[in-house]
């Protein structure tokens, strides 16, 4: 019985090998692998403690230890073990004995067992990786046979687990082999996207839009004043010499009354400087000043007559009254050529379109241009461009645009002046690909700064 208890022995290694090589070749992940080698290896040969270990350019990096689910690399204990590995084995490419320095020792046997083997598990061209296993007592040449073996399977288990999961060009080719039909319809559908990415399509744009009068009058202060009051309403249909507005008029109404006393007096002194001049000769020199004085009130009364007349304003024409709200005016001081309201002809209206600097196309002259109204948004019209302005001005939230004005087509019904909606703006002919992509590219363009 004693003489079949070794062979026993070896039979039982060899079955615990085997079956560890096929956990081994088994495994989905690199930490499944990791967790197998450095704790079910003990059931091959005992031991203390497992540490696998990989090279990096930093030094080396605990991968594993047994009896941790998750390793820490920040960790003391495994920075100074990293570190006293990469220095301890010189030679990687073969199992042995490991020896540390001699100013390593003392430290090694406060945490370590004395006894360690390497075992080399990295692949030719890969990063040099290894399982060092510590025990007391020391390694038998029986058991390192056995390692050799487990060794050599979990490199290769471990580089076959990296090349599967390595996103390789050759890979990445390979996964795109296809049967002949199905081939087939993925040359097909991609012949159909060219085509399509190529086809010629109209540019456009939307923004917002408003109808506005072509040349409006503006009805400006003459002068200096107070509006006492409007004598119309927005949207009012007025007549040439109608009454618009009316200015304070009562400083200028005492003005106008002091100039009449001033000319009466003026013509009463020159009267009776005349009388005296045809007595005495030493008068008919103050005729002269008496003159001018009475000229200079008939002139004050002449020009304080005009500005009290031009404090009515009337229309210069028959039109529409543009005007937001009357109450506003009402008691506001005015300055000389201050716009108060407009008067517009209210069948000769234009498309002012506010076109946004992001979406900003190319328009040529007399490009097509559909408003569609916030009141009837189902019966768009029908415009043509007129011009494009040159500089991008503010608008009222703050951001550039382009003032862009385009006509009404004849035969047009003539829609009232202020009302608003959004125009589409068809620009020339580009590529799919660019209409889809022109968006992308700006913005790309803005943030490479090319």
């Amino acid at each position: 019985m004693s003489a079949l208890e070794p062979a026993a022995h070896a039979e039982a290694a060899l079955a615990l090998l085997v079956q560890l090589e096929q956990g081994l070749r088994a495994c989905r992940s690199e930490d499944e692998l990791y967790f197998l080698l450095v704790n079910d290896t003990h059931a091959l040969l005992p031991y203390r403690q497992a540490v696998l270990w990989r090279g990096t350019a930093q030094g080396g990096r605990i991968l594993a230890l047994s009896g941790l689910a998750v390793v820490e690399d920040n960790a003391p204990f495994n920075v100074w073990l990293a570190a006293l590995l990469s220095r301890c084995t010189p030679t990687l490419n073969a199992p042995g004995v490991v020896l540390p320095p001699e100013d390593e020792r003392a430290s090694w046997l406060e945490h370590l067992p004395a006894h360690a083997w390497w075992l080399p598990l990295h692949w030719p061209g890969e990063p040099p990786a290894g399982l060092l296993l510590l025990r007391e007592q020391a390694w038998q040449a029986h058991e390192t046979s056995l390692l050799a073996l487990l060794a050599d399977a979990a490199a290769h288990a471990w580089h076959a687990l990296r090349a599967s999961q390595a996103s390789s060009p050759r890979s990445w080719l390979a996964g795109l082999r296809l049967p002949q039909q199905r081939r087939t319809w993925w040359l097909a559908g991609a012949g159909l996207l060219l085509l399509l990415a190529a086809l010629p399509v109209r540019q456009s744009v939307l923004a917002p839009a408003e109808l506005v009068a072509r040349a409006p009058v503006a009805v400006r202060a003459p002068l200096q004043g107070v509006v006492d009051r409007v004598a119309v309403q927005p949207d009012q249909q007025v007549v040439a010499g109608q009454l618009l507005v009316a200015l304070d008029a009562r400083e200028l109404e005492g003005r106008l009354e002091a100039a009449r006393q001033a000319l009466a007096v003026a013509e009463a002194e020159l009267r009776q400087g005349q009388q005296q001049a045809l007595f005495d000769e030493r008068s008919k020199a103050g005729l002269a000043l008496l003159q001018g004085r009475r000229d200079q009130a008939a002139a004050d009364l002449d020009y304080y007559s005009r500005s009290l007349a031009r404090t009515q304003l009337r229309a210069e024409r028959p039109g529409t009254v543009i005007l937001d709200d009357p109450a506003d005016w009402i008691g506001k001081p005015v300055q000389p050529g201050e716009r108060i309201l407009q008067i517009a002809d209210p069948q000769d209206v234009e498309l002012e379109i506010l076109l946004p600097v992001a979406d900003a196309i190319a328009l040529p002259a007399g490009a097509q241009v559909l408003m569609f109204l916030n009141s009837s948004p189902a019966s768009p019209l029908t415009a043509r461009l007129l011009r494009v302005g040159y500089r991008a001005m503010p608008t009222a939230d703050g951001s550039l645009a382009y003032r862009v004005r385009a006509r009404l087509a004849a035969g047009e019904g003539i829609p009232r002046v202020g009302l608003k909606g959004t125009a589409k703006l068809y620009g020339e002919r580009r590529t799919l690909i660019f209409y889809v992509l022109r968006r992308p590219l700006a913005a790309a363009r803005v943030w490479l700064g090319i």
